[in-house]
């Protein structure tokens, strides 16, 4: 095999259900460019992490147009591009400025005070399988819980929720790099449309809050500012756009792909239904094995770097592969092992640097609270299909359903 076809077997969908061969052969040319217009692509770890810290790496929006990836967002949608997809120091005010309305040290309680109510929405889930004996737990827990949870916290109605996930669907389906390349016009611009028309409905909720304030996001984004001002409305849009995006997409493929590793190995089941005390380390380690967030592709050099001794030229674009450097035996002992115990955990399942998740403390409450509960209440859990169906997304893969039988519920 060619170095050139082993990248495009990494991306198509063929090889959804287990990329982590691929990684393996991949991580034997550490800086694969497989085409004089193509990405470098970055599979070893701690490269990885030093180019996520690396102030040449850009991740701003103009910069990749620029490298001939993806238009602009300003000029395809109208809005400016979201703050991940920015460079400090513009990146900085929009990040500090959504971040006083998240956590601390402005809002220290909010994700940690939602655990009872968390308990609840999943406990009521759970409940919600009733007599049956078989579900599909990405449309019956691991999707409508993290929905539920973010629609709560920003401020959005629940009841919404249909009407916001037909514009989610082909904004996530751009992330996907097989479908950008063979994307037609009429797919660009309805994923344009849809993002703008996200971005309204959302100024329509915040408009109403600058009117009426409530305990949530939106009324925070609405009101707040940092040292260098407040945002601007259009500022908020893209905000609260990747705030409802991120704060359920991810979070999905990682109580999805957590369930599916645990019925994979029975014994680490066992033990978390005897010992919830066991979710933290078992999230952490699902983060490292079966990463929500398999690469990240919008990255582009911005000065020449070094890499292993290859000079990735100013202008190229970059794609990290956060679950090649997850399993990197450089890095970590027995890294094909899943194994809850580990104690050196120091993956790239949020990120790291600047553009680490903006979301991760709820994102790993959720899980410890979802992966810990369904352990505790379905007896007999086993899986119907493996593998299952997968998205069609390469950098947010996960099971599209995921068939569970089970022999009752405690």
């Amino acid at each position: 095999m060619t170095q050139a076809s082993l990248f495009r077997r990494i991306t198509d969908f063929a090889n959804r259900a287990d990329p982590y061969p691929l990684y393996e052969e991949l991580r034997g040319t550490p800086v694969l460019h497989e085409e004089d217009d193509g990405p470098y692509v970055i599979s070893s770890y701690w490269d990885i992490e030093g180019l996520l810290h690396d102030p040449r790496v850009s991740s701003d929006a103009a910069n990749l147009a620029a490298a001939g990836d993806e238009p602009a967002e300003a000029q395809s949608t109208g809005l400016p591009p979201s703050f991940l997809r920015l460079d400090p120091p513009e990146h900085d005010r929009l990040r500090r400025i959504a971040n006083s309305a998240f956590g601390p040290p402005h809002k220290p309680r909010r994700v940690d005070s939602m655990r009872d109510e968390l308990h609840g929405i999943v406990g009521g889930l759970i409940d919600g399988f009733g007599e049956a004996r078989e579900v599909d737990l990405v449309d019956q827990f691991a999707y409508p819980f993290p929905v539920t949870v973010i629609c709560r916290l920003l401020g959005v109605p629940r009841e919404d929720e249909p009407r916001f996930r037909s514009w989610v669907d082909p904004i996530v389906a751009t992330l996907d790099p097989e479908t950008r390349e063979s994307a037609d016009e009429a797919f660009v611009k309805a994923a344009q449309e849809a993002r703008m028309q996200l971005g309204m409905y959302l100024a329509g909720l915040v408009e109403q809050r600058t009117r009426d304030p409530r305990d949530d996001m939106l009324s925070d984004l609405a009101d707040s500012r940092g040292p260098e001002g407040a945002m601007t409305m259009m500022e908020v849009m893209s905000t609260a756009v990747l705030l409802l995006i991120a704060g359920h997409e991810t979070t999905v493929n990682l109580i999805t792909n957590g369930m599916l590793t645990l019925l994979r190995h029975p014994d680490v089941l066992r033990r978390l239904r005897e010992d919830p005390g066991l979710a933290p380390g078992v999230v952490e380690e699902l983060l490292r094995y079966e990463p929500p967030v398999q690469i990240v592709p919008q990255r582009t050099c911005i000065a020449d770097i070094e890499v292993r001794g290859v000079t990735i030229p100013k202008g190229s674009r970059i794609w990290l592969m956060l679950a090649a450097g997850n399993r990197d035996p450089e890095r970590f002992q027995d890294p094909e092992r899943f194994d809850p115990d580990r104690r050196d955990i120091q993956h790239l399942g949020f990120g790291s640097g600047i553009h680490s998740c903006f979301g991760a403390p709820l994102a790993r409450l959720e899980a410890q609270i979802a992966l810990s509960e369904l352990a505790r209440r379905l007896d007999g859990p086993r899986l119907v299909e493996d593998p299952p169906p997968y998205r069609q997304n390469a950098v947010l893969r996960g099971p599209r359903h995921l068939r569970i039988a089970f022999d009752g519920l405690s």
